[in-house]
């Protein structure tokens, strides 16, 4: 299977190589982008004591960065076909740490709003989607495999984040711990800085492109010669490419992945303040996200494993169906917890099943989409999850602020993940078939295509 590189050309997938330290990036960029919003959350009770605010207040900050990790995924889209990876990638690491840094000097949560949620949100998202693209450019037979290692950064930093931050807030405040977590962030511009670009090799002399045009038709022998033209070849792109949106297994996933993001985030932002509520001391109520992170880092390559499988691949909506389900029956099954040990019980399941559902969800897409044309579709996809996340932790914090029960949010995520795992499979089930999916004009593999049934 190929891809199309910056000059315009098909360049096989190399599966190994520079896309090792490729993946690297990813994994630090996918830690930093999914495990932030979670682990910020262990600061909420001194921004509530400071800021003179409640549980959905609070809330907003992580559902903020999340709207604006998803909702940015456009304007990635636009300015990665614009102007490369790389670039988009060291602009964004400068934007997120920048917006932690400056929220160390706000007076009111608006201004947090402002700076730890939409600044850094933003540059966050400049990260994230540019480094899914490199990882699904240098890995084709591994991508599973490839997007399972490279997930695994949310559970790893989650496990280190949550207890890093307890430690800053004991040690400097709030706003040491922010200022430290934005130096933190300028990590990220050094993973943009490795997200080396597949490339041909360009003719050294012009004796050689002139024999080379001599001996091929001139399109033949132009495509031979230039490798790396952006100017003019660029401009012929599409920013964006709404097309994708006319392709059904698409707008399944979309209207899946929008009543999933309702709940997905909701227990493990506000957890480590239930916990608090519980009687259970500060620094254990950070470690249940750290087992959360624990038990993830496992998870998630192992179901990358199981997703590469001959005969998982061709299935995958099914499988990624049946995370869903198991990770809302463990938000219901666990609604009534309370006690410390049935809290930690809670995360071995939750960080299990939630690692399985952020090892496939991008595999799904790109399997329904293919190489081609998935920068677009997952920018766009990545809009109508921002609508979601914007909704889901704020309106479970309303539910606290109002009734002072959190077993009601843990009945409404695990409701809204059992109801997309249903949805996504009887869609599946009803409306799409399965064959061979072609990507491009290279070779072909056993993913998701979607044509209706008669």
């Amino acid at each position: 299977m190929g891809i199309i590189v910056e000059g315009g050309e098909t360049v096989g997938a190399p599966d190994g190589g520079w896309g090792w330290i490729v993946l690297l990036g990813c994994f630090v960029i996918t830690g930093f982008s999914y495990a932030f919003p979670k682990a910020i959350s262990v600061y909420f009770k001194e921004l509530m004591k400071d800021f003179d605010c409640g549980y959905s207040d609070t809330a907003w900050i992580s559902s903020i960065i999340l709207a604006m990790l998803y909702g940015s995924g456009p304007i990635s889209s636009i300015m990665v076909n614009k102007f490369g990876c790389r670039p988009v990638m060291l602009v964004g690491g400068l934007l997120a740490s920048a917006g932690m840094i400056i929220a160390s000097f706000t007076t009111n949560i608006i201004q947090l709003y402002l700076t730890a949620g939409v600044i850094t949100g933003l540059g966050l998202a400049l990260n994230f989607q540019p480094s899914l693209i490199m990882l699904g450019s240098y890995f084709d037979k591994r991508r599973p495999l490839a997007n399972g290692l490279a997930a695994a950064g949310s559970p790893v930093f989650l496990s280190a984040l949550s207890p890093l931050g307890q430690m800053l807030l004991n040690n400097y405040g709030w706003r040491g711990g922010f200022l430290i977590t934005g130096g933190l962030l300028l990590n990220c511009c050094t993973c943009g800085a490795i997200m080396r670009p597949l490339i041909c090799k360009e003719r050294k002399t012009k004796a050689c492109s002139q024999e080379l045009k001599e001996m091929l038709p001139p399109e033949a022998g132009q495509e031979n010669i230039v490798c790396e033209n952006n100017d003019k070849k660029s401009s012929k792109k599409k920013l964006l490419d709404f097309s994708v949106l006319a392709d059904l297994g698409l707008i399944i996933y979309i209207i899946a992945k929008f009543i999933v993001v309702l709940g997905l985030f909701v227990p493990t932002i506000l957890l480590v303040n239930y916990a608090k509520d519980q009687g259970v001391p500060d620094q254990d109520a950070a470690f249940l996200l750290s087992i959360i992170g624990f038990i993830d880092i496992f998870a998630r390559p192992t179901c990358g494993v199981v997703a590469g499988l001959k005969w998982i691949r061709p299935k995958m909506p099914y499988f990624f169906s049946i995370a869903l389900l198991f990770n809302g029956l463990t938000d219901v099954c666990s609604a009534t917890s309370t006690d410390y040990k049935g809290l930690v019980i809670f995360c071995v399941f939750f960080g299990l099943s939630y690692g399985m559902v952020g090892a496939l969800q991008f595999e799904v897409l790109m399997g329904i989409v293919g190489k081609s044309s998935f920068s677009s579709a997952l920018g766009l996809v990545l809009l109508f999850e921002a609508v979601a996340v914007l909704i889901g932790p704020p309106s479970a914090g309303f539910l606290v602020d109002k009734y002072k029960n959190y077993e009601l949010i843990f009945y409404m995520a695990g409701g809204e993940l059992i109801t997309a795992g249903i949805f996504l499979a009887l869609a599946s089930f009803f409306f799409i078939s399965w064959k061979k999916h072609k990507d491009s004009q290279q070779k072909h593999h056993n993913d998701v295509a979607i044509n209706p049934k008669r």
